[in-house]
C-alpha cells in the first residue's frame, strides 16, 4: 500500500530528472545622455574635492627652497621629510593624537547610547510633550558655540574642570547627542507597534525591547552616527582651543592653529601639520566606508 507522499515524490528509478532552474536573461540597461551628464558632474566636483588634499600631500614632502622656486603646484623635485619632522617634534604630536582620539572617541560612543537612550523614551515610550521636547532639542542645536563660551567657562571653572579633556567630553557628548536625539526620535516614532507588543506579550521588559528589537533593526542607523559624531568631535577648534589651555591637553586642530602663529613655521611645516591632522580622519573614514554605505542606504526602520 503506498502512501500520499510515496504519489507525490518522484521514483530516483523510474528515470524522472529534476528540473533545471531557469536562468533568467540578463537585462542590459543603457545610460541615457542624463546619465553622462551626472557621472561627468561627479567626476568634476570629485576633482575639485581632491585638488586640495593632492596639493597638501604634494607640498608636505617639498623643501622652502623648492617651494620658492618652483611653487605650490609643481611635484618635489626630492622628497623632504624635515616639515613632518619637524611638526612632529615641536608639538608632540603623538600626545596630541592621543588626546583627539581619546576625546572624539568617548564622545561618538557616549553620545551615540544617550541619542538612542532619549529616542526611545520620546520616540517609542511617547512621554507627554515630546513634541515640545523635540523642538526644544531642535532649538538648541541652532544656537551658536559662541553663545555658550562664556556660561560654560564659569561652570567648569567652579566644578574644577577647566583645562582637563572631561570638560570637552561631557560639552561635545550633550552637542552631539542633541542632534542624534532629534534624528532618532523621528526614526522611532515610526516603529511597527505591532512588533513592540509581540514582545511586551512574550514577557520582555522595556530594558530587553531595546537591546533585542530596537537596538538591532536601528544599528545602522546608530553607525552612521557614530561615524559623524568621531569626525566632527575630531575636527572641532573653537571649544577646544578655550577649554584645553595647557600643551599637554591640546588637541589636534588647536595645536596646528598654536604651531601657525610661530615665526619659524614656513610653509612645508604647515602643509606637513595640516597632512598629519588629516590623515587620522581619512583613515578612519575608509575603514567605516562600507558601514556609513550601508547605513545611509538603509533607510528607516522597515
Amino acid at each position: 500500500m503506498t502512501t500520499l507522499t510515496e504519489k507525490i515524490r518522484p521514483r530516483r528509478d523510474s528515470g524522472a530528472t529534476e528540473p533545471k532552474p531557469l536562468k533568467l536573461p540578463k537585462v542590459h540597461t543603457r545610460k541615457t545622455t542624463g546619465d553622462w551628464v551626472i557621472l561627468f558632474v561627479a567626476i568634476i566636483i570629485g576633482l575639485f574635492i581632491a585638488i586640495p588634499f593632492v596639493m597638501i600631500v604634494i607640498n608636505s614632502f617639498k623643501s622652502p627652497a623648492d617651494y620658492n622656486s618652483s611653487g605650490p603646484l609643481a611635484l618635489p623635485s626630492n622628497l623632504y621629510f624635515d616639515g613632518i619632522i619637524n611638526f612632529w617634534t615641536r608639538v608632540n604630536f603623538p600626545e596630541k593624537l592621543w588626546n583627539s582620539v581619546v576625546i572624539s572617541s568617548v564622545v561618538a560612543v557616549a553620545a551615540v547610547l544617550l541619542s538612542m537612550f532619549n529616542a526611545y523614551a520620546i520616540g517609542i515610550g511617547r512621554i507627554r510633550g515630546r513634541t515640545w521636547i523635540v523642538v526644544l532639542i531642535l532649538l538648541a542645536n541652532m544656537v551658536p558655540q559662541e553663545a555658550l563660551l562664556y556660561p560654560l567657562y564659569f561652570m567648569f571653572k567652579q566644578v574644577g574642570l577647566y583645562d582637563n579633556i572631561w570638560a570637552v567630553i561631557i560639552i561635545f557628548t550633550v552637542i552631539q547627542s542633541a542632534f542624534g536625539t532629534y534624528l532618532l526620535s523621528s526614526v522611532y516614532g515610526t516603529f511597527p507597534k505591532e512588533m513592540l507588543e509581540a514582545a511586551s506579550l512574550d514577557g520582555a521588559s522595556r530594558w530587553q525591547i531595546l537591546w533585542r528589537v530596537v537596538f538591532p533593526i536601528s544599528r545602522s542607523t546608530l553607525a552612521v552616527l557614530l561615524i559623524f559624531f568621531f569626525i566632527w568631535t575630531w575636527n572641532e577648534f573653537l571649544i577646544p582651543l578655550t577649554f584645553l589651555v595647557s600643551n599637554a591637553n591640546q588637541t589636534v586642530p588647536v595645536a596646528i592653529s598654536v604651531l601657525q602663529g610661530d615665526r619659524l613655521m614656513d610653509v612645508t611645516t604647515t602643509s606637513a601639520s595640516a597632512l598629519l591632522g588629516l590623515l587620522p580622519t581619512l583613515i578612519f573614514f575608509l575603514i567605516f566606508q562600507r558601514t556609513l554605505t550601508r547605513g545611509i542606504t538603509a533607510g528607516a526602520v522597515k
